[in-house]
């Protein structure tokens, strides 16, 4: 993003680092929030009022450090502050425990009221009929699901009904540091890089001209810690599924995986990568590597570096399409709770999504609510034009409730593949074993 006096440039600044350091929770472009537990209190004024009048207390669980946990505490506040009806008390958890615990608060019908939850983990969930379906509490609660854009309600819907309240989408976008790339005579005019073909050989050529033009410097991290995450962003690229459509078997052992492996081992051996990186977000941030695949969310980090001269653009069709790896945060509500508890977590979940984004939108997730993302206040914020324009091509994980064991597979099978424990050939095949285990059993 280029540096823009908008509405929330103050607060980018002041918030960024440990933005960044958050992430988006479980994503792994950076290390996962260590934040404390805490409440959020709320007074209630009310304390004359009659028992039936009081307003309806609820819990609402979630994982967010660092920046956005002070995002979340804005939203929280400026709900609480609203209306007199509901209040909001927060329970924050450690992003490493949050689903263990939730999962068992679920099972055992004793937790929160509202919680929040990655859409990709939704699945198990709705199967074990512990979340409420959604569409009749958001009418009682006057929520309008078409208020929220397409593709987010179809990852939280499964037999028609929406069974999470979508916060936001957030992926990967194209950084780079333009002072390094004009060094490498590799800047057009306007800014923007000049990478020639747009190909895997014409992204080698490219990163090559960094290599010999602007020796120390890493051409291209790659996030090889979280491998699974760059090599989803151009196995969508080239038209791969991590299932069957009909979520039957495993679909990765194919030429497409392989291309793109092969394409990455290729970087780590011709030095355009380094393999041994381990926190190659930092290694960007400190003018060490010249581009990145890193996460909108990194966006106010990197721009409120004074000296740090960045550009983003959406990840080029390298590998044939536009299509690349997405997750979204969202809003549930237990089973178990009560019918008038659900209509006040609606509520707020309702505020959250359309009020709420508008302060969420800060924290580099580009919101779920339509009018948010339409309001000029977004739209003056630096690149989220180009957010926007990302955003149109995600490809979300398979909705399946075994998802998170056959993630869990390919995290594993892709670190033995990069580091040459095992071939391409064969860690795909052990991959593709493992997943259709998981399926049949």
């Amino acid at each position: 993003m280029v540096a823009n006096k908008s509405w929330t440039s103050t607060l980018l600044a002041a918030l960024a680092v440990i933005l960044v350091l958050a992430g988006c929770s479980s994503n792994g472009n950076q290390p996962a929030n260590t934040s404390n537990s805490s409440q959020t209190n709320h007074s209630n004024s009310g304390a004359e009022e009659t028992a039936s009048n009081e307003p309806v207390e609820i819990t609402f669980w979630n994982l967010f450090g660092g920046g956005e946990g002070d995002f979340v505490d804005q939203i929280v506040n400026g709900f609480n502050e609203s209306q007199k009806e509901v209040i909001v008390k927060t329970l924050r958890l450690e992003s490493n425990e949050y689903y263990a615990k939730l999962g068992t608060a679920l099972a055992s019908g004793k937790g929160p009221d509202v919680a929040v939850a990655h859409a990709d983990r939704l699945a198990p969930f709705v199967k074990a009929d512990q979340l409420s379906p959604l569409d009749e509490i958001a009418a009682q609660a006057q929520f309008d699901f078409n208020e929220i854009t397409d593709a987010n309600v179809e990852s939280v819907s499964y037999e028609g009904k929406p069974y999470a309240v979508p916060l936001d989408t957030h992926f990967h976008m194209f950084y780079y540091n333009k002072d390094i790339l004009s060094q490498a005579g590799l800047l057009n005019e306007d800014g923007t890089p000049k990478f020639g073909e747009i190909s895997p050989e014409g992204f080698k050529q490219f990163l090559t001209e960094i290599k010999n033009k602007v020796p120390g410097v890493t051409p291209f991290g790659v996030n090889t810690p979280y491998f699974h995450e760059p090599f989803y962003n151009l196995y969508y690229q080239a038209g791969g599924n991590i299932l069957t459509d009909d979520l039957s078997q495993a679909a990765l052992n194919n030429d497409n995986a392989k291309n793109v492996l092969n394409f990455y081992l290729d970087l780590y051996d011709q030095g355009l990568s380094d393999i041994n990186d381990k926190t190659p977000w930092d290694s960007f941030h400190n003018g060490k590597s010249a581009t990145w695949f890193g996460g909108v969310w990194e966006a106010g980090w990197h721009l409120g570096e004074e000296g740090l001269n960045v550009g983003i653009a959406s990840i080029p069709p390298f590998f044939g399409s536009d299509a690349h790896w997405s997750g979204s945060h969202t809003l549930v509500i237990p089973n178990y709770v009560s019918d008038e508890k659900k209509v006040a977590s609606m509520k707020f979940m309702k505020y959250f999504t359309m009020e709420g984004g508008k302060i969420w939108a800060n924290a580099g997730h580009v919101p779920a609510g339509k009018a948010v993302v339409a309001s000029e206040e977004y739209l003056n914020l630096p690149y989220r034009a180009e957010f926007i324009a990302s955003q149109q091509t995600v490809k979300y994980a398979p909705k399946t409730d075994q998802y998170n064991a056959i993630d869990t597979v390919v995290k594993e099978a892709l670190q033995a593949i990069i580091f040459k424990t095992v071939s391409v050939e064969e860690g795909l095949s052990n991959m593709e074993k493992e997943i259709n285990e998981i399926i049949q059993n």
